[in-house]
């Protein structure tokens, strides 16, 4: 049962990958053989479907979908970048804090990337940079805010670390090892794309962005007053999310025929699919095979750096939210169980940071959306050679940052976890 399990699971990426469907509804399909094949019945299959999380995504999702209509973080954005005038310098680090403000206050990276690197693209025209760089920088950025408790992913990481029955708090140690590794990603992109060379020219200074609406204003506070159910009225995320929508809605800050269809429920499908079959293959004794397995060729000093470059390679092939997570972030506490020595915390940095990281491959939502965002600003007239020669920089850009990330990971994940999230084992 544990092999068939895992056999059916690896079909199932394989063929949403190649076949390029939705892996959440072959998920669900597939799924209702294994039951019958394990000896379950459908109502494990549904009951597995997490409709807290589904509050949680939906609520989320609408919120910032209500939010966004009205171009409130985008002009956000472009205020934070504004406020460096001529000095040339500064574009990157705003250009790095305008993605990790964006992202952190609750949309996650996906609503984000809508933003980020149009913005930069436009942006490095206009002082000279290259965009592809400052776009990276920008998903450096996004990928640091990614693992706020209130985002769509760190929900998704607490639901997976929950189910697996582990206590301890491992928010602070992803969350500041993600940083740590961002930063130091930032800095090398910037120094590889030779941006201190860059100096401001006469005309190259960034326009001043208008003042907000009165919408605007209203709907940057809505995140204040989310924020404020969730700590003081202990209201469930979601709800607190779905509740202030509804208020945003019915004074028609916003359209909610159409914050509705931006909900990206597709992904949501993706999730809710993938964790439903990944439930199957827990009980089935899928997960506890895997995660031995890993566990022979690891000690307790290499795990969490062969756990990034494990969780970069599975999300290269497939999304981190609906497959690497929910999958590798249970399989690190049985891993630091058998391994001894190792806190599940920096383990779980590693899959967090890695899942994040592959995200700019171009073969990836993001690094497609880099892609288009340069190709679609017109004051660079890209050729189609010059888009294909942007596709090979994004992988091997990509292919890279895993090198990075295990040579970070192996030094510093482990201290930092130690000292944030001292392990619950």
């Amino acid at each position: 049962m544990d092999v068939l399990s895992l056999i059916l699971f690896i079909i199932v990426i394989a063929l949403a990958f190649f076949r390029k469907n939705n892996i959440g509804v072959l998920a669900l399909a597939v799924g209702v053989v294994a039951v019958r094949l394990f000896g379950m019945n459908d109502r494990a299959l549904i009951g597995a479907v997490s409709v807290s999380l589904f509050v949680t995504l939906v609520g989320i999702t609408l919120l910032f979908a209500v939010i966004t209509s009205t171009g409130a973080l985008e002009l956000l954005a472009r205020k934070i970048i504004a406020g460096a005038g001529k000095r040339t310098w500064m574009i990157p680090i705003l250009m790095y804090l305008a993605g990790f403000t964006i992202v952190a206050v609750g949309p996650g990276g996906v609503p984000a990337l809508a933003i980020i690197p149009p913005l930069a693209a436009a942006i490095a025209v206009e002082v000279g940079y290259n965009p592809l760089m400052l776009a990276l920088i920008g998903i450096c950025g996004m990928t640091s805010g990614r693992f706020s408790p209130i985002t769509p992913e760190g929900t998704i990481i607490l639901s997976a670390v929950a189910k697996a029955g582990y206590t301890g708090n491992v928010t602070p140690a992803i969350w500041v090892n993600a940083v740590l590794y961002n930063l130091i990603l930032a800095v090398v992109i910037y120094i590889a794309f030779k941006g201190y060379k860059v100096k401001a020219a006469p005309d190259a200074e960034v326009k001043r962005a208008e003042k907000f609406s009165g919408k605007q204003i209203v709907a940057l506070l809505s995140i204040l007053a989310m924020l404020f159910l969730i700590v003081y009225a202990k209201v469930n995320l979601g709800l607190a999310a779905l509740s202030v929508a509804a208020v945003l809605l019915v004074f028609h800050v916003a359209d909610d025929s159409k914050c509705i269809k931006a909900i990206p429920w597709n992904t949501i499908i993706l999730v809710l699919g993938v964790g439903a079959l990944l439930s199957i293959v827990a009980q089935a004794g899928g997960i506890a095979l895997l995660s031995g397995g890993l566990s022979k060729i690891m000690n307790s000093g290499t795990a969490t750096p062969l756990m990034s470059l494990s969780a970069g390679l599975l999300s290269l092939v497939s999304s981190a939210l609906g497959v690497v997570y929910p999958t590798m972030m249970p399989m690190c506490i049985d891993i630091a169980k058998q391994i001894g020595g190792v806190n599940p915390a920096a383990l779980m940095s590693a899959v967090a940071a890695a899942g994040a990281a592959s995200g700019i491959s171009p073969m990836s939502t993001g690094g497609a959306l880099i892609i288009a965002a340069i190709a679609g600003e017109n004051r660079i007239n890209l050729t189609k050679e010059d888009e294909n020669k942007l596709f090979v920089q994004l992988l091997i850009i990509s292919m890279l940052t895993l090198v990075l990330l295990f040579a970070v990971s192996w030094l510093f994940y482990g201290p930092v976890a130690d000292v944030l999230s001292p392990s619950a084992l």
